[in-house]
């Protein structure tokens, strides 16, 4: 039975059963025309009666008939493929991602070349399962890896997850269907516009203002008279996508005002936005009295991208505050600019382990090779922040060469540093993470499951 979803939209109650309804026939679909040719009633006449009869149940949705089948076989006799086959998609229609991996790495033995169709809607399983945990972790970890996929497939489930309890989750939720429905609907996300909560209206405007659409013109412009803080310089940053480069002004002018996170939302804005004018505040912020404001800063002086941005940004290195160093040096990799290397190996020798990690981010970036070595000793570092840090920073870099530090961190210890490694996998291994992200399917903590199977989704879908 499916927990509660505690929400105060007045009227939202009613929506639940159908929505539980659309969950359920969502999960049933994910298995493609495509896996299921193989299972049609006409596609081996001459099969063995167990295949055919496997065969059948699977197209009748007798799915628990499959499984025993499956299990009724001899354990130590060699099964066909086929029966293999439907007996993985059975256990992933039942919701049994555990147990249908099982039965996948009898059908695709280690060494073997993968069934990636096969592999990501087994992968998709393991997530979908835990959407409606009772367990917040794990509904933001499922969350987390839906909208990292960015596909129009996982839409339904995003939709959904904008009426969970949590504010994460749902947070989560508006920025997934930022990356995966561009051109779809946007009546969800603009109910999330009215969210109790600031981080969720802030996800649900950046991916409305990603879209650009000049519908969303009038209800902008209402916020922005009606917003205040934060939330008003965002409604301003989704202005300024629309072309309304009035509005750009107005969010420079919010980055030099009292409240600091204010400032901070401006500096945030601005560089992601990377209109050339703003460059002047985001160097004047790097002296910023608040070091927050500061850091932030030397964040958006980084995805800006400007090479001119670089010198204040190694002055930055030298700030008394460990964070504003740390993302200096993290931000200084994206320039790819050659006089920025001695300071970012200085800074690689920083007392702050973390200022550290951030200059290894940056070196990795630069294509530095011993920058990899670097990694690999943070990668062994006793404290499990400073390892999850690491792995962050090496997926951010999305240098290929630091594979085998991941491959170090996705065994290690704890599990927080497994769940960083699992989802950097995604970013930068390629298909040649497949292995150790197959491996991290069995991993004792389900969240870094769910985060293993995130990064298989999305490394599956590669072009071969």
């Amino acid at each position: 039975m499916m927990p509660p979803v505690n929400v105060s939209t007045s009227g939202t109650e009613q929506l639940l059963p159908l929505r539980a309804i659309t969950l359920c026939v969502f999960v049933a679909s994910f298995s493609s025309p495509t896996l299921l040719q193989s299972a049609e009633p006409g596609a081996a006449p001459n099969a063995p009666e167990p295949q055919r009869d496997a065969r059948v149940a699977f197209q009748k949705g007798q799915y628990d008939q499959v499984i025993r089948l499956l299990e009724a076989a001899p354990p130590d006799s060699k099964q066909p493929r086929e029966l293999l086959k439907v007996g993985v998609l059975s256990y992933v229609r039942l919701g049994q991602p555990e147990a249908a991996f099982t039965v996948y790495t009898r059908l695709i033995p280690p060494g073997s070349p993968d069934d990636l169709t096969l592999l990501r809607e087994l992968a998709l399983v393991f997530i979908t399962s835990r959407v409606r945990d009772p367990q917040e972790h794990l509904r933001i970890a499922a969350y987390t890896a839906l909208a990292e996929i960015g596909s129009r497939d996982v839409v339904p489930l995003l939709e959904d997850g904008l009426l969970d309890s949590s504010v994460l989750v749902r947070a989560q939720a508006a920025e997934g269907l930022g990356r995966s429905a561009p051109e779809a609907d946007w009546t969800a996300l603009k109910r999330a516009l009215e969210d109790p909560f600031p981080a969720v209206r802030i996800a649900a405007l950046n991916a409305l203002g990603e879209r650009r659409d000049p519908a969303l013109q009038e209800l902008l412009t209402r916020m922005a008279r009606s917003e205040e803080g934060a939330i008003h310089v965002f409604v301003l940053a989704a202005l300024v996508k629309l072309g309304q480069t009035d509005a750009l002004a107005e969010i420079m002018s919010a980055a030099t005002l009292p409240e600091a996170d204010t400032r901070m939302a401006a500096l945030g804005v601005l560089g992601r936005l990377k209109h050339p004018p703003s460059l002047t505040v985001l160097r004047q912020s790097l002296y910023d009295p608040n070091p927050d404001v500061r850091a932030f800063a030397a964040g958006a002086l980084g995805e800006f991208g400007q090479a001119g941005a670089a010198t204040a940004l190694v002055r930055a290195l030298e700030d008394e505050n460990s964070r504003v160093r740390g993302t200096a040096a993290a931000s200084l990799g994206r320039f790819r600019v050659a006089y920025t290397r001695p300071p970012l190996w200085q800074a690689a020798r920083d007392p702050i382990p973390l200022v550290r990690v951030g200059a290894v981010e940056g070196l990795l970036r630069l294509g530095e090779r011993d920058a990899v070595l670097a990694a690999a000793d943070l990668a062994r570092h006793s404290d499990p922040s400073v390892r999850s840090a690491t792995a962050l920073a090496v997926g951010s870099a999305g240098n290929r060469k630091a594979l085998p530090v991941l491959e170090t961190l996705i065994q290690d210890q704890q599990p927080q540093p497994r769940l960083m490694a699992s989802r950097a996998l995604g970013k930068v291994g390629g298909r040649a993470a497949i292995p150790l992200l197959k491996h991290a399917l069995q991993d004792s903590d389900p969240a870094v499951r769910v985060a293993a199977a995130g990064s298989l989704a999305q490394v599956s879908s590669l072009p071969r």
